[in-house]
């Protein structure tokens, strides 16, 4: 996610309000573009009830961010899968109902969300400010930093923020990353874009000069790809952040994710999940 781990260097406030917003048993899994498809109709308040009257929890996502949120073809069939997943995957197993993932752009969760089109957001989001304004967050449930994937060769060049001034960057668009970029590089030297494998395809042709992203992402998007390689040397931190999941503003799911989170956290189990994750994208 989604969205996102996680994301900021000094401080970052980041990022826009609403358009920004980390394959359970019997779900289904469904691409969204954030503007259509039916969701849950509910006032905020009462989605516990209306979720567990259906029998169903809705879970809206952006599956291009392994080892968080991705694809990956099991047993023949395309489903999603990662870190967010199986936290979602737990959560709507204490609730007694099933999972159903909505695939859909990281910059267009929380408008879905504010529209009742899912209940909940498994993204690695980062609960900034401005999105506190319009969406519940969870407690953090896991802190990354961050760095800057380059060509290969480049990579031992840049040590430092400023080496990368005057380049193009590329980071997923409503992302904790293009809220770092935005304070650190000119607007016209950023390019945003809804997906990180299209901005790991711009910079193989040479159309951005470095991608920023969460440091696993990072690790796994190399090592999926040969000819680009991490700027090592230049770890973006994130003194303020971390991972939580989002709901709609009032709504009474925020005791019930944290009790399953606290679980997890108090059985060992969150860093177990993420390092199975990590294994399932390799």
């Amino acid at each position: 996610m989604k969205i996102g781990i996680i994301k900021k260097l000094i401080a970052v406030v980041a990022v826009t309000t609403l358009a920004i917003g980390m394959v359970g048993c019997g779900n289904t899994e469904k691409k969204d573009t954030g503007n259509a498809g039916t969701g849950t109709t509910k006032t905020a308040g009462s989605t516990l009830e209306a979720i567990k009257s259906k029998g169903k929890l809705v879970v809206g996502t952006s599956a291009d961010y392994a080892p968080y949120e991705f694809h990956k073809e099991i047993d023949g069939k395309d489903q999603i899968v990662g870190f967010d997943i199986e936290i979602a995957k737990q959560f709507a197993k204490d609730l007694g109902v099933e999972l159903e993932m909505k695939d859909m752009a990281f910059d267009g969760l929380l408008v879905a969300l504010q529209a009742d089109k899912v209940d909940m957001v498994f993204a690695g989001m980062t609960p900034t400010e401005e999105r506190k304004q319009n969406a519940d967050f969870s407690d953090i449930y896991f802190v990354a930093s961050h760095r800057f994937i380059l060509r290969s060769g480049e990579e031992v060049s840049i040590s430092k923020i400023e080496d990368l001034k005057g380049k193009k960057i590329g980071v997923q668009k409503g992302s904790i990353q293009e809220g770092i970029a935005k304070d650190n590089f000119d607007a016209d030297k950023i390019k945003s874009l809804d997906k990180v494998p299209d901005l790991i395809l711009d910079l193989k042709n040479k159309k951005v000069d470095a991608v920023l992203v969460e440091s696993t992402v990072a690790d796994i998007t190399v090592q999926k790809n040969p000819g680009i390689a991490i700027a090592s040397n230049l770890e973006v931190k994130d003194p303020d952040g971390g991972c939580a999941v989002a709901m709609k503003k009032g709504s009474d799911l925020k005791a019930e994710v944290n009790k399953t989170l606290k679980k997890l956290q108090d059985e060992n189990k969150i860093k177990q999940l993420f390092t199975d994750a990590n294994k399932l994208a390799e």
